[in-house]
């Protein structure tokens, strides 16, 4: 019998006005809503459709979100209860029998604190289930347990700055969960048209768009088998359950991903090419239902008890990478209470960035142009499009995605066939309200760097700048009055420039897809008009930006050459939660970086930024303890970035600059970013 929650709550938005809950159960829910204080209940709402909206996904799948307007008391411990029951039954179930892990020691409910004024946060991005590292959103658990009532201590939120999954690299255990959770709850299937393949494995692969998958027969026990040919076969894949049951769908799916023939620099012939860039696409995710089992996957331990691991057919070549995924998976699932604890105790805000949908997500004109004439890759895109709505965007500002946009999705809920579906991912592929602020203080200002490109004039196989003319000219907007802003920006404004002028000379060779060649510098146009917001007489003079993408974390301090009233700028950016950069390379770029673009170096007389003082902070490491009384921190001299996987924590002072700067590694050890009197670079 499946469990009355299977993945949350999540507290999404919280302020003084508004509460956003996130969940999903097998079935739609009845009951209330209760806040206490104290022990003494405060507020009581019961779950109308006034307040509470729902989405079926699948025959034992339904995503609630629970929108209530409050008036609760601020900065005040709270706790809260969320009693459910199916529509045809009466006994209501407390959040600590739907879900006993729920709550922290010696707690009942769980609890939350309204803080409109951010005295410290929580912040990261990148948490790939199967990647070696911890899952550092566990110590982001141990940091809100041990400061539990205390309204001072106790993190405001939590703001995850992209790549929250990795639809693109997937390990095999884990898409053979997703099939079971697809069974299990009955997850929508699809339809597709106009999708044709060949057999690459007996077919030259500059000869199509395509790739292995073959006819279809019946097996001995009257399900679907898919086998391949003895010749070359061209088929047409029409609905997802034939995906899901070919023979060989378990570290072959870049044999299904489409392909297609790029204009080639005058050295390189052209030749067919995958259209998906990951070079860890051998699972990646394609239908709707994968993107949502992967979702409630990532959150919750709960559906992970109801599936197995291995039992599946795994190649040869990829049996050592299968043992050590599994391995890593076992140490995630481990886990798992603790993060689905962490995500019901705070404000947590989303943003995408790649990997939540693919690799070079609109990284080139190019590249949008490959993908969106394609009929497969489309949907693909679009599937992960729906899926980060339901499961991400929508908890981030409600109020977005109501009228038309909730009647092209209701259309589909209510007949999901491929019609509806197609209309959704086209509506969705040009929606563009995806960015949204909080109104803290500092005021959260939230970014959408993937959607809204501005792309080359110069070549479509150039990178596209991260925002175009028109939203970065509603960023503007959004800054002007304030002192001080939080600004979240999935890939650092401010970036390690060796690295971004290796992107750039990959670029110029035509190779930009190779080197993820997607910084803020690398289109003329977003890096004038961002540089000149943060020029702009108006613009807050404290501004913080949090950052993530990159797989390490740096602490940059930033001002004004030759400005009176410069602003003073951080960029803060801490990647990844369960994720890092390959040793010893970054220690070779970080040296590089300090060696090319040092304080009298020429070379900064070239950069876009040279307008700017750019200080890289030391970095400071205690033991897992923390205490310097007992332990002396580890200094770790000229370094200026940290690989190891964190979540990183942000203290801030009454003015919104920055009081504390640190990244919690999952060893429970601390890295912090001390001020540095050495200019690194112009």
């Amino acid at each position: 019998m499946l469990a009355d929650i299977l993945a949350g709550p999540i507290l999404r938005r919280l302020t003084e006005q508004q509460l956003v809950l996130w969940w999903l159960s097998p079935y739609e829910c009845q009951g209330e809503f209760c806040c206490f204080e104290e022990d003494e209940k405060i507020l009581t709402v019961e779950l109308t459709s006034d307040n509470l909206s729902t989405f079926r996904v699948g025959e034992y799948a339904v995503v609630h979100l629970l929108d209530i307007d409050i008036s609760l008391p601020s900065e005040t411990y709270l706790e809260y209860d969320l009693l459910i029951t199916a529509t045809d039954k009466k006994v209501r179930k407390p959040l600590s029998e739907t879900v006993p892990h729920i709550t922290y020691d010696n707690c009942t409910r769980p609890s939350f604190i309204i803080q409109s004024t951010i005295t410290n946060l929580l912040h990261g991005s990148c948490r790939n289930p199967h990647n070696s590292s911890g899952d550092s959103l566990l110590v982001g658990d141990k940091k809100v347990a041990d400061a539990l009532t205390d309204v001072t201590q106790r993190p405001s939120l939590l703001m995850m700055n992209g790549d929250q999954i990795y639809a693109d690299h997937v390990a095999g255990a884990t898409l053979y969960a997703i099939h079971q959770v697809i069974e299990l709850l009955g997850l929508y299937g699809e339809k597709f048209t106009n999708v044709d393949f060949v057999d690459e494995e007996n077919h030259p692969k500059d000869s199509g768009i395509s790739s292995g998958i073959s006819s279809a027969k019946k097996s001995d026990n009257n399900k679907k088998s898919y086998q391949r040919p003895a010749k070359a076969n061209t088929i047409t894949l029409t609905d997802s359950e034939q995906l899901y049951q070919l023979t060989d769908k378990y570290f072959k799916r870049e044999n299904v991903l489409p392909r297609t023939t790029l204009s080639s620099p005058w050295y390189s012939p052209s030749s067919a090419q995958p259209i998906f860039t990951s070079t860890y696409a051998h699972n990646h995710l394609i239908t709707f239902a994968e993107m949502m089992a992967m979702y409630l996957l990532v959150w919750s331990p709960t559906l992970w008890q109801e599936v197995e691991l291995t039992g599946f057919s795994v190649p040869a070549e990829h049996e050592k990478t299968h043992q050590n995924e599994v391995a890593a998976l076992e140490g995630f699932i481990e886990g798992l209470a603790n993060v689905q604890r962490l995500l019901a105790h705070i404000p947590t805000y989303m943003i995408f960035d790649d990997h939540d949908v693919t690799d070079d997500w609109n990284l080139t004109a190019q590249w949008e142009q490959a993908v969106y004439e394609n009929p497969l890759a489309k949907r693909i895109i679009g599937n992960s499009l729906f899926a980060y709505w339901l499961c991400q965007g929508w908890g981030n500002e409600p109020k977005n995605f109501k009228g038309d946009f909730w009647q092209m999705m209701n259309n589909y809920q209510q007949s999901p066939n491929a019609e509806n579906q197609d209309n959704v991912i086209d509506y969705l592929l040009g929606f563009s309200q995806w960015q949204y602020t909080v109104d803290t203080s500092p005021k959260l200002v939230v970014l959408d760097s993937r959607t809204r490109r501005w792309r080359s004039e110069q070549s479509l196989a150039e990178p596209s700048g991260l925002m175009d003319w028109e939203a970065l000219c509603e960023l503007q907007q959004e800054l002007i009055g304030h002192d001080a802003i939080l600004l979240a920006s999935p890939a650092p404004i401010f970036g390690v420039k060796v690295i971004e002028t290796i992107q750039r000379m990959a670029t110029i060779i035509g190779k930009p897809l190779a080197v993820d060649a997607e910084n803020w510098m690398a289109h003329s146009g977003s890096a004038s008009t961002i540089l000149n917001i943060f020029k702009h007489p108006k613009t807050p003079q404290h501004f913080v930006i949090l950052s993530g993408d990159v797989h390490y974390s740096f602490v940059y301090d930033i001002e004004l050459r030759f400005s009176r009233n410069s602003p003073k700028i951080w960029q803060i950016t801490s990647s990844g939660i369960k994720n890092q950069f390959p040793q010893p390379l970054i220690g070779i770029l970080d040296r590089l970086n300090r060696v090319l673009y040092g304080p009298y170096s020429p070379l900064n007389l070239f950069t876009k930024r040279r307008a700017m003082r750019v200080t890289g902070r030391k970095l400071v490491t205690k033991n897992e303890s923390g205490d310097q009384k007992k332990h002396k921190p580890l200094s770790l001299g000229h370094q200026r970035l940290m690989p190891k996987a964190a979540l990183g924590y942000l203290e801030l002072n009454e003015d919104g600059s920055p009081e504390y700067i640190a990244d919690l590694h999952p060893n429970g050890s601390i890295t912090e970013f001390i001020e540095s009197d050495e200019e690194l670079m112009h």
